[in-house]
């Protein structure tokens, strides 16, 4: 898959001058068309019931169609016309870039995960109780963010961990706090 410069969104100039996207809508809509293609092909391979009643609605909305020939689309046909809208929803789209993140790129979630010392099963947390859930110290998020860029892609990196953060802003805050003084 053909990688596009980090965070730009169709040849139309950079993110953030600083840190990461605030919403999943502006992080979703910074990824290339082939990145959200693969995200879409990837959601609808096992949509929650409440996520795929949204991306049907917006799937109507955009094409204009009724909703009975929005759930009689392919799912192929589902997936492109999924990708090409730009304004999802911020659930939807926070579901969209999980999707992404869960299925070709889970070995860059493992990773991260064996880099910063969390228990997981091939990239998903596993559940530790209340341990799982202590906020990540700056030591051991920049030694994981570090070896992430040894082995992929800048722009996959920074969006997976804006993904990260994005999900739950309280225990990846480092996170954010990195991405401010690394992509100012």
């Amino acid at each position: 898959m053909p990688e596009s410069p980090p965070y730009e969104a169709g040849g139309q100039g950079k993110g953030p001058a600083l840190g990461f996207e605030k919403t999943a809508t502006r992080l979703w809509k910074h990824l290339s068309p082939d990145e959200r293609r693969a995200a879409a092909t990837h959601f609808w391979e096992q949509p929650d019931a409440e996520s795929a009643a949204t991306a049907f609605a917006a799937i109507v909305k955009a094409r204009r169609l009724r909703p009975q020939v929005a759930r009689a689309l392919p799912v192929e046909e589902r997936a492109r016309a999924l990708s090409t809208i730009l304004e999802p929803g911020e659930t939807l789209a926070a579901s969209l870039l999980v999707a992404l993140h869960l299925s070709e790129r889970r070995p860059l979630l493992a990773a991260f995960l064996d880099a910063i010392g969390l228990r997981h099963e091939d990239g998903v947390l596993a559940d530790e109780g209340e341990e799982a859930q202590a906020p990540v110290g700056e030591e051991p998020a920049a030694k994981a963010w570090d070896t992430l860029l040894e082995g992929f892609p800048e722009a996959q990196v920074r969006t997976y961990l804006n993904t990260l953060w994005l999900q739950d802003p309280d225990r990846w805050q480092v996170l954010g706090t990195l991405a401010e003084a690394r992509l100012a």
